[in-house]
């Protein structure tokens, strides 16, 4: 088992962003249940997660960054997910090693370590420098871990941005369909892709899967 690692991502895997998208709201002055919902015709309609600025009719959101980071304040205790931190405690007692990897701003990576999410391997996009779903990230992740593709299981919430690119890189892709992403895509993973709806699922099913 010490050759194979489980390389989680952090937005709607680890972490649940509702109060990312709360905060935006609120600063924006959009009524949170009409911002959500325009988030959601955003993704359906095939847009990146920006597009939702345009739909509520905000396309000026970048001059309240500075404000958005000052009130969102960072990574809490109540945005992880319940099964985040179980979940990596149980895949190191079954031997795997852990990476977390992800699209995330460099400032996430201390805010998760202070949460209690660790790995033997942790970097943000920011920090790497190249963003998923770029091959470039991926193979950076492999050089991170040291491994060989096949030796890792990437696990993440969307199609697009995790599990095809992972699945062409040569991982083994795990796709947990919680969040946004999990309920609007309905695109057909990849053969051989894992599918779990919680990380807790991912904890029971793994072993046999890997086989």
């Amino acid at each position: 088992m010490a050759d194979r690692w489980v390389c989680l991502d952090v937005g709607e895997t680890l972490i649940d962003e509702t109060r990312v998208w709360s905060t935006w709201a609120d600063l924006l002055g959009v009524p949170r249940f009409t911002f959500l919902a325009a988030f959601g015709a955003a993704l359906a309609r095939g847009q990146e997660h920006r597009g939702v600025f345009d739909l509520v009719d905000r396309p000026d959101w970048r001059a309240h960054y500075d404000e958005f980071r000052h009130t969102y304040g960072g990574f809490c205790a109540d945005d992880l997910y319940p099964d985040a931190l179980p979940t990596i405690a149980a895949l190191r007692e079954r031997g795997y090693r852990i990476a977390i990897l992800a699209n995330q701003p460099a400032d996430r990576h201390a805010e998760l370590a202070a949460l209690g999410v660790g790995g033997d391997v942790m970097a943000m996009s920011e920090e790497l420098g190249v963003h998923k779903p770029n091959p470039a990230f991926f193979t950076r992740a492999l050089e991170l871990m040291a491994c060989r593709p096949g030796e890792v299981a990437y696990v993440g919430d969307r199609l697009d941005n995790d599990v095809l690119p992972a699945s062409a890189a040569g991982m083994r892709p795990v796709w947990i369909r919680r969040g946004p992403w999990g309920a609007i895509h309905d695109e057909t993973p990849p053969p051989g892709t894992l599918v779990v709806d919680s990380l807790a699922e991912l904890v029971e099913r793994i072993d046999g899967w890997w086989q």
